[in-house]
């Protein structure tokens, strides 16, 4: 049962550790759709868990980590009989850290770690969520530093997988060179995220990363998987989505605030990438 919920907003409850809520979940029950800022990791211990996010359904099984992005809308449904540990994390707390930020986006809008696909990975990230466990339930000296301490190696792990990986990595590029383009690439992240309200262009971020427009533009898709136009609309839909949830902001104002300078634009974009327009989801959030 999500236990603050307004129209398809969860507000996370963090009790025992601040910014941190750990579920040892059996209960054969579906929850509506909803989203929250929270990061959420669900890792299945018996029987499957299906999510439904972006309106495709994903089953995950035993051996499987299945991590949400802050700000997704997404519905679970239970099996009759299993076990699940979700373990609901502040995204402040990952984001904080220099270059997390730029990792968390490459999250989005899910992420699944299959011990089938990558067993050390999956290995390494599901200790860490079952230590996780341990230490908020045992609740012994210091165990709060303990679980923060287990959330960082968690995403510094998963982290250095994500830039080791295909999508991460640059053709073409000797080895020793993949590690500075991969800083560049992570400063112009920072950037868009930084800026995302802001007219940004090609040229500006070509002269950030140190490259001509054309390169600039090859080397960002190797390296996020899309171009840096639906990098930065990602971004603002976003913070569109966190803005539509204060009453006081109009829809106008949500669109300006969120980078985008039309309105007719921004109702196209929003209802493309999330199935309504922005009124719509703002009654969602109203609970009308």
């Amino acid at each position: 049962m999500i236990e603050i919920l307004n129209g398809v907003v969860e507000t996370v409850a963090y009790n025992e550790v601040q910014g941190v809520r750990v579920h040892h979940n059996t209960e054969a029950e579906n929850y509506p759709f909803h989203w929250h800022t929270a990061i959420e990791v669900i890792l299945p211990l018996k029987n499957g868990y299906v999510v439904e996010i972006e309106k495709e359904k994903h089953e995950i099984n035993v051996g499987d980590i299945f991590i949400i992005a802050p700000g997704q809308l997404h519905t679970l449904y239970a099996p009759a009989d299993g076990e699940r540990l979700i373990v609901l994390i502040d995204h402040s707390l990952v984001c904080s850290l220099k270059g997390m930020q730029s990792l968390v986006q490459l999250l989005y809008p899910y992420r699944i770690i299959s011990s089938a696909g990558d067993s050390v990975l999956y290995n390494k990230l599901s200790g860490y969520m079952l230590e996780v466990e341990k230490e908020y339930f045992k609740e012994e000296k210091l165990f709060e530093a303990n679980i923060y301490s287990l959330i960082i190696k968690f995403f510094v792990e998963l982290g250095r997988s994500s830039l080791a990986s295909e999508g991460c990595s640059f053709n073409n590029i000797s080895q020793s060179k993949q590690h500075e383009y991969i800083n560049k690439f992570l400063n112009v992240c920072n950037y868009i995220n930084d800026h995302y309200a802001e007219d940004i262009d090609a040229d500006t971020l070509a002269g950030i990363a140190g490259f001509s427009r054309f390169h600039f533009s090859r080397l960002f898709k190797q390296y996020t998987g899309s171009t840096y136009y639906e990098y930065l609309t990602k971004k603002r839909i976003e913070m569109a989505e966190r803005y539509l949830i204060s009453p006081e902001l109009s829809i106008t104002e949500v669109a300006m605030r969120s980078g985008f300078n039309s309105l007719s634009t921004f109702n196209r974009v929003f209802k493309s990438a999330l199935g309504c327009t922005p009124s719509e989801y703002k009654g969602l959030n109203r609970g009308f």
